[in-house]
């Protein structure tokens, strides 16, 4: 699968994929207009939105009704030996109502845990970064 990335002005940058086009834009504060997530937003909302469509398959497939539940994504920051801060914690809360079955409590967290997205961080790809010169 190619994603292809153009740059339609401004700080903003478009990814382009399966027909879909993603836009980012940076902050006002980092020079842009802020119409649109930063890109490392969206990689963060991609790993919530993956847990998610793996709790919400569980209870469709499970007949539970999905009113009321959702996933709050919590980030803590450190900073490494040189001052520079990182993510050192990312935690993914599954709220649900008391009406949500208690015997699929663990069983919604191992569902969560299979999100392909958080698979990717855990055992990352090989990066390869390169300059083509086309004709």
């Amino acid at each position: 699968m190619d994603i292809k990335i153009t740059f339609p002005g401004g700080k903003r940058v478009n990814a382009e994929i399966e027909g879909m086009t993603i836009a980012t834009d940076q902050s006002v504060k980092n020079g842009g207009d802020g119409s649109a997530p930063e890109p490392f937003k969206y990689f963060l909302a991609s790993i919530g939105t993956c847990a998610g469509i793996y709790v919400l398959s569980f209870c469709q497939k499970n007949g539970i009704p999905t009113e009321g539940i959702t996933l709050t994504q919590h980030h803590e920051y450190a900073n490494d030996p040189s001052g520079k801060p990182y993510m050192a914690k990312l935690a993914i809360n599954i709220n649900v109502p008391g009406s949500f079955p208690e015997k699929y409590h663990d069983a919604i967290v191992r569902v969560a845990d299979q999100c392909a997205v958080k698979k990717a961080i855990m055992s990352p790809p090989e990066f390869v970064v390169r300059t083509v010169v086309g004709d």
